[in-house]
């Protein structure tokens, strides 16, 4: 009986388990270069909408709102979504996942934003 108590006592919600995850992630990690110009700042949760969101900022000839506007980030990052193993908890628990990327050269400046929310994604 004790070392069900204790099991229970142990377990996190998957709540819980996104909010740490997404935390430890940007403690660890962040800021993160994943790419020419691209700097990932941070993983958050919000767990009141079950959204994941990642915050990036943007440097050179990308940080600029046309340019992103002409490649099409939206359809992009979806497909990268779909195909992302590690997510796959998240996304069949119908979680949200937001992009969020910002100007370097104007601090404060958001770029692009967009929400993918279950129905997009599956």
């Amino acid at each position: 009986m004790l070392a069900l108590l204790i099991f229970a006592a142990c377990q996190e919600s998957l709540e819980e388990r996104c909010q740490r995850e997404a935390r430890d992630y940007t403690a660890k990690n962040c800021p993160l270069p994943v790419g020419e110009n691209v700097v990932m700042d941070s993983m958050t949760f919000d767990a009141a909408t079950h959204t994941i969101a990642y915050i990036y900022t943007l440097s050179g000839v990308v940080d600029d709102t046309a340019a992103i506007n002409r490649s099409n980030p939206r359809e992009s990052l979806l497909k990268s979504l779909k195909n992302t193993p590690h997510l796959k908890l998240y996304k069949e628990a119908g979680y949200s996942f937001r992009y969020t990327y910002y100007s370097a050269k104007q601090r404060g400046q958001k770029l692009f934003d967009t929400t993918f929310r279950e129905k997009d994604y599956q």
